[in-house]
């Protein structure tokens, strides 16, 4: 059941991204994404709730998350706070980044949060044009 609801929330947050963040989005599949040489990635930041927040905060600033995530030329699509979850983040950056971005969330987050990671793509224009061909408008 959980693993609905996270899949559910995953989806209303991408689907509910800022309209400017769509308008700088690849057109509407992985390999246009992939052709370009970027790729989107979503990270979960799960809040650990035996922890307050006063207490992820401390320790967030310790391990210095805000000072590396993140990282400089990282472009952030969305970043929503999900009641209950945590935080849902939505990047997009060159391929060759995506060792470096790992390494930083395993540095500065973990411990504050727990994290999950979905490669992730637009299908916003796929999707409308299918409903397109779909309804026969």
């Amino acid at each position: 059941m959980k693993r609905i609801l996270a899949t559910a929330l995953l989806l209303l947050a991408l689907c509910a991204a800022p309209a400017a963040a769509q308008q700088t989005a690849p057109a509407a599949s992985a390999t246009t994404t992939a052709t370009t040489g970027q790729m989107l990635l979503t990270i979960f930041f799960k809040h650990d709730q035996s922890k307050t927040l006063d207490e992820i905060n401390e320790q967030l600033k310790r391990q210095k998350f805000y000072e590396k995530f993140p990282p400089k030329d990282v472009e952030v699509l969305s970043w929503y706070v999900v009641m209950g979850i945590g935080q849902i983040i939505t990047l997009r950056f060159p391929t060759e980044r995506l060792r470096e971005i790992n390494r930083i969330v395993e540095e500065t987050a973990w411990g504050g949060y727990r994290t999950e990671f979905y490669p992730t793509y637009d299908y916003k224009a796929a999707a409308i044009e299918q409903q397109k061909k779909m309804t026969g408008q």
